[in-house]
Parts: C-alpha cells; sequence; structure tokens
C-alpha cells in the first residue's frame, strides 16, 4: 500500500534522508503511532548493508512499530523478517517493510493502536492551588504561592510531553501538592498509575494520611491511593505459627511473641507500624514476611496474608506511595528480567514521581551494596540449626523429623556448620589482625597484598559454605518428595540454603576483586557497646562490596524505561546548576529535549528572619585549635539564643568532646542539653519540639528530615562543612575514578557533595513563614577559600555576617531573644 496511509510527510521526509546517509542500504528503525494508526514520530536504531540489518531491542522497547527497509524494492518479507514479525507479536510491535524511497509499505504484522491519551491542562493544575481555587476555598487563611503554580505547570507539562523533570523547589513552595495535584488527575484521566517514591516513613505516612486526601478533595477524584510497603514491614502467620511451635528458641521473647500472637487476630494490616510496642530484630526477622520464604499458592495462610492483601490493594491502585529502597527493589527486578509490563514488587507502572530526591544515588548505593558479617551469618546458620542446652533445634531438625529421619544427617549438619562458623571466626580474625588500628580499609591495588591471609580465610569460608550447602541439598534431592517439599521446614531451608549461596557468591566476588572494576570492596571494622556495665566492647568485622557508580544503573533501570519521572528536592543545586546530581543519578545520559529543569525559590522571608553569620576568628579546621575554638564559641551561641538550638557536627568524637564542656559550662542556665545516641531519634526529636528552651547536639542523620517549626528551633550552629571523610573507602574510590578520568575529585565530587549536605542542614531552620533565627558557621573556609562561594551561593539571600563570635552572639540574641537583650543592656 502506499506510504502515505501509514506515515505522517515529515516522517517519510526523515526516513528517506536516513536511507540516503545509510547510502541505501537497509535501516532499521522505531516509529510511534497516533490514535488513527499513523507513525508521527521515527528514529533510525541501527544500519545495515544492502541484505540485513540488527535488530535494536532496546530502542525498540519505547516505541509501537518497528520498521526496516528492502533496498532491492521486493517487500516480500524474508524468513528472518517472520521471524521478527513472530518475536513483534509477542510485545505487541506492529512490523513494516518499506522501500527505499518510502513510497510502498508491507504491513506484516499490525500495530496495536495506542489508546487514548488525556493531556493536562497546565493552567487548570495550577488554578486548583490558587487564591480563587477550591483549596482557597476551603480555607480563608489560604495564601497563593506564585511559586507553586509555575512549579505544578512544569510538572503537569513534564506529564503531557512525557519528560524527565528535575526541579529544585525551595522550603515553603509546597512540592508536594505541585506534584500530587498532576499526579492525581493524570492517573485519573488516563487510567494509568502514579509511583510516588519517598526517603522518609514521615513522609510517607504524612502524604498518604494527609496530602493525598486532601489533595483528592481538591480535584474532585476518587482515585484509589496505596500505602506499600517492604515485606519485612509485614507478619508472616505461617512464620509466626512455626515461631510458636518452637518457643524454647524465643526464650527471652516469649512475652513479645504472645504479644503478636494477639495482635495479629485484631489488626487488619499486619504492619508493624501499627504494634503498640517495638520487637527485637531477632524476633521481628523470624515472624515477619520474607521474599524468598514466601509458599505463595502453596501456604496454608494465603488467604489471609497481609502482604498479598497490601499487593491486591496496589494492583486496584493508581496511586501507589513507596519508598525508595522498595522502589529500587523492583527496579532491580524489571532489570533482571526486562519485564516492565508485569507486577513484580510492584504493579507495572511508567510514571514516578522521586520526592527528597537528593537522596536517590545514596539509596540506590545502599539496595545495590552486598555485605558479610558474623551476625548475617550465624543468624541463617543457627535458623536451621542451633544446639541449646542439652537440646537442637532448627529448620533442618524439624526436616529430619519429619521427612526423612537419617541417622547421621544432624551429626553432619552440625560437624558442618561449625567447620563454617570456625572459617568465619578465623577470616574476622586475621583481618582484625590486619587492620590494627584502622576502622575502614579499602581492598585494591595498594592494600590486596597487605590482605592475602584475608583472602586465604575467605577462601576456606567459601569452601566450607559450598561443601555445607552442596551436602544438605544432596539429601533433600534424594530424601525429599514433592509433596514433601511444602513443609514449611523444608521451604525455609531451602530458603536459608539460598541466602548462603548468596554469601559464598559474595565471597568468591570478593577473592576475585580485580574483575569487578564496577564494585568497591571494602572493609570496616565496627564496635558495638556492651550489653550489660562490666563487659568488653563486642569487635566484628562488616565486609562489604558496593557498586561504584549508580548512574548507569539509574539510567537503564529508571530513565531510560519510564515515560515520566520528576525528581524534586529543596537541594538538587550546587551553585547555580544540576549538574553534580544529574552526573551522580545517570539524569546526564538524558537526550536535552527529553529534560526539564526549573529552580523554584522559597517564598519565606529569609532576608528579614535570617541571620547568617560566620565566625571570623575561629581558626581553620585543620588547626589543633579549632575544637577548643569550638568548645568556647557554643555555650556563648547558645547561651544568646536561650537554647533553642541545633548543632550539627561531622565527627561523633568532636560531638562528644563539645556536649561535655557545654555541660559544665551551661550547667546554671536552665537549658536541657541532648546529644545524638541518648536516647532513639523519635524521642530525641519529641522532646527537642516541646522543651523550648532544650539544645540538641547531633550529626550524620540529624542534618535532614528534622522538621521543628516555631520557637524551638531558633538557632542552626553548622560546626564544620560536611566534607566526605577523604579515606571512606566508597568516596575514596569515586574519587580515585574522577581522578583517572582526568578531573579534580575535590571540586567534581567533594564540594559539590558537602553543599548539597551543608543546604539541607542549612534548611533546618525556616520550617515555616513567621520562623526567625540565625545560622552560625564556625568554618570560615566558607568566606575565605575560592570554593566557599558554591556554599553561600547555594542557599537563600540573608543578613549575613563574618566577624568574631562575641559580635555574633550579641546579634543573635538580638533577633532570637530581644526582651533578654533590651534588658541586658
Amino acid at each position: 500500500m502506499d506510504a502515505e496511509s501509514r506515515f505522517s510527510s515529515e516522517v517519510i521526509k526523515i526516513m528517506k534522508k536516513d536511507v540516503s546517509d545509510a547510502s541505501g542500504n537497509e535501516v532499521f528503525w522505531v516509529g510511534i503511532i497516533n490514535e488513527d494508526g499513523i507513525v508521527v514520530k521515527i528514529e533510525a536504531a541501527s544500519r545495515g548493508n544492502a541484505d540485513s540489518v540488527v535488530v535494536n531491542r532496546t530502542a525498540s522497547r519505547n516505541g509501537h512499530v518497528l520498521i526496516h527497509n528492502h533496498p532491492g524494492g521486493n517487500l516480500t518479507p524474508s524468513e528472518e523478517d517472520e521471524a521478527v514479525a513472530f518475536n513483534a507479536t509477542d510485545t505487541s510491535h506492529g512490523f513494516y517493510i518499506v522501500n527505499n524511497s518510502v513510497s510502498k509499505v508491507y504491513v506484516v504484522v499490525e500495530p496495536v493502536k495506542p489508546k487514548k491519551t488525556y493531556f493536562l491542562d497546565e493552567n487548570e493544575c495550577a488554578f486548583l492551588l490558587s487564591k480563587d481555587g477550591p483549596l482557597a476555598q476551603k480555607n480563608p487563611l489560604y495564601e497563593e504561592r506564585a511559586v507553586q503554580l509555575e512549579l505544578v505547570k512544569n510538572i503537569a507539562k513534564s506529564f503531557n510531553e512525557e519528560k524527565i523533570g528535575v526541579f529544585e523547589a525551595g522550603t515553603g513552595v509546597g512540592k508536594s501538592f505541585a506534584y500530587l495535584i498532576p499526579s492525581i488527575l493524570w492517573a485519573s484521566k488516563n487510567k494509568e498509575r502514579v509511583v510516588i517514591s519517598t526517603g522518609t516513613i514521615n513522609l510517607q505516612q504524612q502524604l498518604f494520611e494527609k496530602d493525598i486526601p486532601l489533595a483528592k478533595k481538591i480535584t474532585g477524584s476518587d482515585i484509589k491511593a496505596v500505602l506499600v510497603k517492604g515485606r519485612q514491614n509485614y507478619l508472616c502467620l505461617r512464620r509466626m505459627n512455626d515461631a510458636l511451635d518452637e518457643r524454647d528458641l524465643f526464650t527471652e521473647d516469649s512475652e513479645s511473641l504472645e504479644k503478636i500472637l494477639e495482635w495479629s487476630k485484631t489488626t487488619s494490616s499486619g504492619s508493624v507500624s501499627e504494634l503498640s510496642f517495638v520487637p527485637e530484630d531477632s524476633l521481628w526477622s523470624r515472624v515477619n514476611s520474607e521474599s524468598d520464604a514466601c509458599m505463595g499458592s502453596r501456604c496454608p495462610f494465603r488467604e489471609k496474608c497481609f502482604v498479598m492483601k497490601n499487593r491486591k490493594e496496589a494492583s486496584d491502585a493508581n496511586l501507589i506511595v513507596v519508598n525508595h529502597h522498595l522502589l529500587f527493589a523492583d527496579i532491580e527486578s524489571r532489570m533482571e528480567t526486562g519485564n516492565y509490563d508485569d507486577a513484580v514488587v510492584l504493579p507495572p507502572y511508567r510514571h514516578i514521581v522521586f520526592d527528597e530526591a537528593h537522596g536517590i544515588e545514596d539509596s540506590a548505593t545502599s539496595f545495590f551494596s552486598e555485605g558479610l558479617n558474623r551476625f548475617r551469618l550465624t543468624k541463617q546458620l543457627n535458623l536451621l540449626y542451633r544446639g541449646w542446652r542439652s537440646s537442637v533445634s532448627g529448620f533442618l531438625v524439624q526436616a529430619d523429623a519429619v521427612v526423612f529421619d537419617a541417622d547421621d544427617f544432624l551429626p553432619q549438619v552440625s560437624e558442618k556448620i561449625n567447620a563454617v562458623k570456625e572459617a568465619m571466626a578465623v577470616l574476622e580474625d586475621e583481618t582484625q589482625l590486619i587492620m590494627d588500628t584502622k576502622f575502614t580499609e579499602r581492598i585494591f591495588s595498594a592494600t590486596y597484598k597487605t590482605y592475602s591471609r584475608t583472602f586465604s580465610a575467605m577462601e576456606k569460608l567459601k569452601k566450607s559454605l559450598d561443601d555445607f550447602v552442596n551436602y544438605v541439598r544432596s539429601i533433600f534431592e534424594n530424601n525429599i518428595s514433592e509433596e514433601d517439599s511444602d513443609i514449611a521446614s523444608v521451604w525455609e531451608s531451602k530458603n536459608i540454603l539460598r541466602r548462603l549461596e548468596d554469601i559464598a557468591v559474595l565471597c568468591g566476588k570478593f577473592i576475585l576483586w580485580k574483575e569487578h572494576e564496577d564494585s568497591v570492596f571494602w572493609l570496616e571494622k565496627v564496635k558495638l557497646p556492651p550489653k550489660k556495665a562490666g563487659d568488653d566492647f563486642i569487635t566484628f568485622v562488616k565486609f562489604s562490596c558496593t557498586p561504584l557508580d549508580v548512574a548507569p544503573l539509574m539510567q537503564k533501570g529508571v530513565f531510560e524505561p519510564m515515560k515520566t519521572v520528576i525528581c524534586t528536592s529543596a537541594t538538587l543545586k550546587t551553585g547555580p546548576s544540576f549538574s553534580y546530581w544529574m552526573r551522580r543519578t545517570g539524569v546526564s545520559f538524558i537526550e536535552d529535549e527529553r529534560l526539564l529543569t526549573g529552580e523554584f525559590l522559597s517564598p519565606f522571608p529569609y532576608t528579614t528572619n535570617v541571620v547568617f553569620g560566620v565566625t571570623s576568628d575561629a581558626p581553620f579546621p585543620d588547626s589543633q585549635y579549632f575544637q577548643s575554638f569550638v568548645e568556647s564559641a557554643l555555650p556563648s551561641l547558645i547561651k544568646a539564643a536561650g537554647g533553642k538550638t541545633l548543632v550539627l557536627f561531622t565527627s561523633y568524637e568532636s560531638l562528644r568532646s563539645a556536649y561535655k564542656n557545654c555541660s559544665l559550662s551551661l550547667s546554671k542556665e536552665n537549658i536541657p542539653l541532648m546529644k545524638q545516641g541518648d536516647d532513639d531519634r523519635f524521642r530525641l526529636m519529641e522532646h527537642f519540639k516541646n522543651d523550648t528552651r532544650s539544645v540538641l547536639f547531633a550529626t550524620e542523620s540529624f542534618w535532614e528530615g528534622v522538621d521543628v517549626p516555631g520557637e524551638s528551633l531558633s538557632q542552626v550552629i553548622i560546626v564544620k562543612l560536611p566534607f566526605a571523610v577523604p579515606n571512606d573507602p566508597v568516596f575514596a574510590a569515586r574519587s580515585e575514578l574522577v581522578e583517572k578520568r582526568g578531573g579534580s575529585s575535590f571540586m567534581e565530587l567533594s564540594v559539590p557533595q558537602a553543599v548539597i549536605k551543608f543546604r539541607q542542614g542549612f534548611g533546618r531552620l525556616m520550617r515555616h513563614s513567621d520562623d526567625r533565627g540565625a545560622i552560625i558557621v564556625l568554618d570560615r573556609r566558607i568566606v575565605e577559600k575560592q570554593y566557599g562561594k558554591l556554599f553561600t551561593q547555594s542557599v537563600p539571600k540573608t543578613r549575613r555576617m563574618y566577624n568574631p563570635v562575641d559580635y555574633i552572639s550579641r546579634e543573635v540574641e538580638k533577633i532570637i531573644a530581644p526582651d533578654v537583650a533590651a534588658i541586658q543592656s
């Protein structure tokens, strides 16, 4: 038939040029068709010779129809063409053959016409959040935010044009509603699924319980939304009942186990967050759901399964809220299988919103890392076989009693498990001896010879693991029938054997580390506090394998296959550019025409409400006198603010010393001091919020996620610019990679990473439009070093000071405690 009946005139023009550029040889194209079946967009995906061309499967994924030309003009399909056509039917692709002049087309397989797309009216989306919209009508105190309206338009545009949207939205912009409104409208109008991924449980809960219900009212949509958590958050009824049958293993937790049993009879969700107490990890890990321990349709409790209930709810939902870790678990499974159209961990989806997107590199790095330590290994072995007092227990003991009752099986198991434990002990002892006083070490060309005994011990551990797993598998294969394989103890044993095999594989990777250039192999010596007074610290070694660069994984698994990906956070830029974040996460691989970026500044009155001070009399941080300056400056600044201060450190050792000194200096000031580690994070934050004179000394995790509006947090003190520790193994490996490429690891990695973290710390102060206070930095490199401009240019404009600490303390007192300052003057 004539090509005009299947191709737009513009597409025909492009195809003719592609054939000419290929010297008349075969070209393979991927086409996009509209609702009328006309190819309206074309991409040349590969080029061949006069007789053949390679089918580009990767490019094919994003198209509707596969097309190639026959230079001779005979459009009859060859045997090779018929094979391509056969595969096209499996993937719902059409398949066309054209002549070189693109005047004729032979339709081998008809494409599946895309459903009608209902595009969003960008102005209508913005109207819903305007001063005349439904949200304003519900709340007479509502204030329209122009930056929020611009952001919602950009996000709507990203959905309409299938863009990768990268949007920095400062505190107070209202980014949650800016992405929820378009997400809900798109999902509702097009009957498609949108996944919203966050970094924290708190934000997940707020979205699901508060923001989404209100956004649904604003849009007038009855769309179904579901909060999906990882399996480990849910109770497994089968595993709980198995644990009840082995109560002697849980003597210390028997009361908690009984409480879980009673709760299981009344809970509708089975989520651990609903428990009235926090169970010990050792107990919960025994009764929670695990993917490789799930018996699926063969489980006797399948009708009541909490995970299946949640997954069923998700399958019917068009809006799913998850955390980054769970999303990456789903992405990993899809990358392994190439299946983006069926349910895996999550139901299928093609639209993602990443909130708190500044953290997705760390989340991906954490998820795709592998690790081995004594406790992880011992836990799995003890589940299989454990001697306790004069008895033995474990899944292999149960399997032996129920299934085959072999005389020499358990003695052999005991002997081989002991061999594994002994090999692990030798590995740990040898490694600790070599590490000596070091707490971290990277295995690379400069260190691997030092750890020759570690590698020898690792080989013995791998051999003992393989020996044990192979022995048990052979017994199972020779003694267990098909019907017996569903017995719980057998099922659980097989799952644990798979985990032990994974550990053995990791050992193999460590031994052959040179062959895995895309990974970082490193050791960490960890100290655990004693369980009771008088006991020694428990020291163990973690053996870790971490991806050197997650950008290719993100590009392949997220940005390439998805139609729309929205990335938003208050801190994505370093200085004037998104380039660092985009490079680290894989967004930089995306074609410019698919990318939409924007910066939406905070509407909060930083210029009038915030003082940003840097102490000019501080020694540089590498000075031996810096810590003593910190310990003399903090009491003055804390006293000036009347407490109400969050002090952020980069070193826990520095934190402890400063806390001890301030406790003495401020003992008569009625200012309660707390430090990270005194209690769990939630209780520390509640105390800090409720006591308006309290001070919290914190590090690492408290640089972000602290949300304390009002006078309880009126001053943030940043002790040092948050540069990564240079000898951190993963950071060191990534820095080395930058240097090998001819770049500067300091300017390309260290500084941008520190800027983003600094901005997170800076953002802890202003959480509401009428908040006021001071942000004080004790590190004068931010002013005196050339790179300091990247830090100061990346935060909102405020009143700024570069003065001695005494002067700054007086100014802090004026803005935070003006009444006290007036009395004293």
